[in-house]
Parts: structure tokens; sequence; C-alpha cells
């Protein structure tokens, strides 16, 4: 019999912090599973959510170059939650054996490019198995997602929106998320194309419009500067709000980090220049994945250390309205807590009926705002 809940890359560094979440947060009588190549890594980790008072997992051998072992956990788990990264080199066998099983399918991903390889080659396939493929169920972009829908739920659905997202925060990057980086400035031409191609397929909603937007310059929102952010957090946002009507018929997004002063402006500009200059050649490249390897993390009081806070400024005619998303470790702890809450929403809580490849907002919306707030993100509304 299936099992209710599998994660594949339990014991790699954010697949821990996932593992420690699930295994104290399952309800009871639910089962769950581990995943991955090394036997011994996977009964070791096991004994360590016993040992934290978690369930015990049971343990299964699959390998992302043996599709019959990728195809064998999919067919015996309801849920699929994968953390094991980057995923545009290791992603793919888990979406293609999640879609063909037709089951639920949670990661971490935050690379456009993967997001939309597979929607053009698995979102087809996981409609006709009813799958729900749902990428980008950590710090990217369920803060975002989420936030943009609990904001535009408290405004009229019949009248035009203008939504400004600003993020600041204080997190050190893991070495998986600094090689996804690297590997994603190396592949945007790939990307840029790939994303056309996508567009041209998907089409657009008739009767409504729905676009993003947002240009570099001075904010009036806490001071400072409003910086532009090519992350896939307003790609998540504009799909929600092409599938759902709630979003009004006519919706802007413009997504931006806030930067408090001129001075971390220019040191932003010139270290995102460098990476984005030396992605680009491959013996720089090289060079620039060799300083972190990609199983590093931040330390527990690095960790501790860590915030965000992500405020939502909405226009609509005759309504303004602030709202605020918040968390600690959005990256790691935070983000393993969204990750295992997304699978067991997925799991066990009633959703719509929705099957392809979709976003958080669209696939769990209130259920999954419910379970994350607020221990895990606060949501809020600050003023009308």
């Amino acid at each position: 019999m299936p099992v209710d809940i599998t994660l594949l890359g339990a014991t790699g560094y954010t697949g821990a912090l996932t593992s420690d979440h699930l295994a104290t947060h399952l309800p009871d009588g639910a089962t769950s599973a581990i995943a991955g190549r090394n036997v011994t890594k996977l009964e070791a980790e096991a004994r360590r959510i016993a040992a934290l008072g978690g369930v015990t997992p049971e343990i299964v051998v699959a390998d992302a170059g043996d599709a019959t072992s990728m195809r064998r956990m999919a067919e015996n788990t309801r849920v699929l939650i994968t953390t094991v990264g980057p995923y545009l080199q290791h992603g793919e066998p888990a979406v293609k054996a999640a879609a063909e099983a037709g089951i639920a399918y949670v990661d971490l991903t935050g690379e456009p490019l993967f997001v939309d390889r597979t929607w053009l080659k698995y979102h087809d396939v996981a409609q006709s198995t009813g799958a729900r493929i749902v990428h980008a169920c950590g710090f990217d972009s369920i803060p975002y997602d989420l936030g943009a829908l609990y904001t535009v739920l408290q405004l009229p659905d019949d009248l035009p929106i203008t939504l400004q997202g600003f993020v600041r925060g204080n997190l050190q990057p893991s070495g998986g998320t600094y090689h996804s980086a690297i590997n994603q400035f190396a592949q945007m031409r790939d990307s840029a194309r790939t994303a056309g191609q996508r567009r041209r397929i998907e089409g657009r909603p008739e009767g409504r419009r729905i676009r993003g937007g947002g240009r570099l310059g001075r904010t009036e929102h806490d001071r400072g500067w409003a910086v532009p952010l090519p992350t896939v957090d307003p790609q998540i946002v504009l799909r929600s709000a092409r599938g759902l009507e709630t979003y009004g018929p006519d919706f802007e997004y413009q997504h931006f980090a806030h930067v408090k002063t001129t001075r971390m402006l220019a040191a932003g500009a010139v270290g995102l220049g460098v990476i984005g200059v030396g992605a680009q050649v491959p013996p720089l490249r090289k060079l620039l994945l060799k300083a972190k390897d990609p199983g590093d993390g931040p330390t527990p009081e690095q960790r501790e250390k860590a915030w965000f806070t992500l405020d939502f400024l909405a226009e609509g005619k005759d309504a303004r309205l602030h709202t605020r998303v918040s968390g600690k470790d959005p990256g790691y702890g935070g983000t393993g807590k969204m990750l295992s809450e997304a699978a067991l929403c997925l799991a066990f809580d009633d959703l719509p009926s929705v099957s392809g490849q979709t976003t958080t907002a669209i696939a769990m919306g209130q259920a999954l705002i419910d379970r994350l707030h607020p221990d895990i993100l606060r949501f809020e509304t600050l003023d009308h």
C-alpha cells in the first residue's frame, strides 16, 4: 500500500531540515518514507528521526539515474517531496516519475528554466494522469505567491489591481543555492528562449489582462531603493493570477528588493555584475562554483539570526492596502517547514480539483496559508 509522503533527498542539508518537521507533524496513522541512493545514510537518518520522537520512515532506494527505481518510488507514494538539486542537473527524473504516476509532487526549485522545461515536457502528462506538480514550495516562492493571494482576497475581484512586493532580509545562501544561481546566470539565453516557447503554447486568459512590471528607482515605501528582482517569484505570482479570477480583470505585479542605502545598492550591483559576467565564461564559472560546496549550509547560529519581511502595497480603484508576510530562517529551517506543510496540505487537506503543473496559490491557497500562519509565516494586514 502506498505511503502518504516520500521525501527524496532526506540526507542532504535542507532535506534533513525538511525531514525533521515532516516526521514530527504527520497526523496520527499517517505513513512516510525517505528515499535516496545510499542505504547506510538513509538508515542513519531514520534512526535520527526516531530519536527526535518522530514517526520512523520506511526506506526506499531510488536513484535519479535509474528510471525503474524512480517509477517504483513514485508509484508507492501519494505525495513526493524532492530536495535534490540543483534541479536543472538532477530534478527532471522525479518530475517525470510523479507526472506519469499521477501523484502530487513538491520541490524547492527557484530555477525558472527548470520550471519551464518541465511544464513543456510534463504538464500535459500530469493533466492526463491527475498529477499535481507544484514547484517552488520554499522561500521561493511561497511567501510571494501566498502573500499576493492573501492581499488580493481582501480586495474587490472586479476592479484593476496593481500590487508591489518589497522584500528585505538577512540570510546566508547555502552551497546548493549558490550553485543554482551561478548555473541560472550561465543559461540566461536558454532560459529566455524556453520561456518564450512556453508562452506561445500556454497562451493567456481571455478577457483579462495579467502583467508584470517595475523599474529601478527610489521608493516611498520605507524610503530607499526599489530594485527589480528577476527571480522565479514574480513568474509564479503571475501564473497564479492568470489561473484565478479573484486577481481581477486587470492585474499587475511588480517585484522588488528593498535596499535602504545607495551604498548597499552599489555593492549589490558590483557583486551581481561579477557573478553575472563570470558565469558566462566557463573557466571563470568553474572558479565561482569552487567557492562553495553544494552540500554546505549556514550554521545554526547564522540561521538563528536570519529573517525576512515581504511588504505588499496594493492599489485599486478607491482601494489601498498594505499587507506583510514575515518569518525567521526563511532559506533553510523555514523553507523545510514550508515544503513539509505543502506536502501535508496536498496529502490531507480538502483542496481544489486541479491537475498538471500548477502553483501553491492555485493548488492549495487558503488551506496552506492557514497551515503556515502564524508559526512558520506571519500574514498581516497593516493598513487599509
